[in-house]
């Protein structure tokens, strides 16, 4: 098996109701793992991308948090129809989605 292209990390952390800092299950990342893996066949990259169930990435206020490496993109408040635009966009013509990006100042 040859070496993957790009790593898809995809946060599915859930927590109790009510939780201070929500999560991104509670925000259906479980459903864009069902869309990245969707998005994968329908374009034919099976073999070159690696979906990954997650437990907590860190910026859970802004979650769902997905990271694409090896480029170290990290997006916030995806949605399944974000996992398209990802796809085409960032997979598959190499040009991070900007509007998704978690902003630098996140990171103090």
């Amino acid at each position: 098996m040859a070496k993957h292209k790009y790593h898809i990390l995809v946060c599915t952390t859930t927590r109790p109701p009510g939780n201070m800092r929500g999560s991104c299950g509670e925000k259906k990342s479980q459903d864009l793992i069902n869309a990245f893996y969707q998005e994968m066949e329908k374009k034919m990259l099976f073999g070159q991308i690696l979906i990954t169930e997650s437990s907590c990435l860190g910026p859970c206020p802004i979650g769902a948090t997905v990271v694409v490496y090896p480029d170290g993109v990290w997006y916030k408040g995806v949605t399944v129809p974000d996992v398209t635009e990802i796809m085409d966009e960032h997979i598959t013509n190499g040009k991070p989605v900007e509007r998704l990006m978690v902003p630098d100042e996140m990171w103090g």
